[in-house]
């Protein structure tokens, strides 16, 4: 024991030093994997801007003109875009390959987003205690399940139940694609959105029943409010998930990279078009660097739709909180 100027002072007991070297050490270490993370990032993304850095240069056969706005003419027929990449006149219009996406997100969305907060709305006001025991257990399954396995199913049996129940001339399609992506949506939208609602504090709804009114009322206009913020970035990760897949579009779509709005004919999307053909593109060739200018659009899109999602939340919650925005 050693003597202090005000009294008695023990020294810390040996654990105590490893203990806080031990405590140094984890905080070392889960900084080096945040940070390790960003930097995986970063490498990817240089990587893959290096590799599309010819299409953002321009030249005589690829450029963001020739990507974007120029259109194709052939003898006889009116101007169009077109994705051609293997041919002797090569043509890299992306634009049939955005109406794809655009038209596949739409279509997924249109699907996931209703049934996934109408589960998440059931699960989290509605629903008996063992009830929710086991519907949140099997949606949260659904997302476990490979995006091929749902991609195989689309094209054995979803293809064939569309094309009998709306006589669609096309056996794979938008719908088809669609609503097999819906599938892998809706456990994002369900988790994150069941999540948001049960954040929204108990006394709300006591308050709310109290008041008098019902449990749907007290859904409706107390608790859907208030987890707002939640529910809007699942809608928004739904769709940068819809955006990103690919073994199910790749599998169920029809793979036709056509210029139409018709969600019962073919299309092709960017992520489908990367998988489908980087096996085989003859290295440092115009496509080659195309299909790295798709991927790289690709990460800057979704990185987009995340940040959107996070701003958009928080200023959100900012305005429900009654801070200024």
């Amino acid at each position: 024991m050693e003597w202090a100027s005000n009294g008695p002072a023990m020294r810390p007991p040996p654990w105590s030093r490893n203990s806080r070297l031990a405590d140094l050490a984890a905080s070392g270490l889960i900084r080096a994997s945040a940070y390790g993370v960003l930097l995986l990032l970063a490498l990817i993304f240089i990587f893959i801007g290096k590799e599309a850095l010819p299409v953002l240069q321009g030249g005589e056969e690829v450029g963001l003109s020739r990507l974007f706005l120029a259109r194709q003419h052939e003898p006889d027929e009116p101007p169009r875009h077109v994705w051609q990449p293997v041919s002797d006149a090569p043509k890299y219009s992306l634009i049939p390959l955005l109406i794809g996406t655009i038209k596949v997100t739409l279509v997924a969305l249109f699907m996931a987003i209703p049934l996934g907060l109408g589960a998440a709305i059931y699960t989290s006001e509605f629903a008996p205690g063992w009830i929710r025991e086991w519907i949140k257990p099997a949606i949260e399954v659904l997302a476990g399940i490979p995006s091929v396995v749902i991609g195989f199913f689309a094209l054995m049996v979803m293809a064939t139940w569309f094309k009998e129940a709306f006589g669609t001339v096309y056996r794979l399609n938008a719908l088809v694609a669609g609503a097999a992506l819906g599938l892998a949506v809706i456990p994002i939208v369900f988790t994150v959105a069941e999540d948001a609602l049960n954040a929204v504090p108990r006394s709300y709804r006591d308050g709310s029943l109290a008041m008098g009114a019902s449990t749907w009322q007290t859904a409706w206009r107390v608790v859907l409010p208030g987890a707002f913020p939640g529910i809007f970035a699942a809608c928004i990760l739904g769709l940068g998930r819809a955006v990103g897949e690919t073994m199910i579009v790749l599998m169920a779509s029809g793979n036709a990279a056509v210029m139409n709005w018709d969600p019962t004919r073919g299309l092709r999307t960017l992520s489908a078009t990367v998988a489908a053909e980087m096996g085989e593109v003859v290295h440092g060739s115009p496509h080659y660097h195309v299909l790295f200018f798709i991927g790289a659009l690709l990460f800057t899109l979704t990185f987009a739709l995340n940040l959107v999602a996070h701003w958009w939340t928080a200023r959100l919650r900012r305005r429900l909180g009654g801070e200024s925005a």
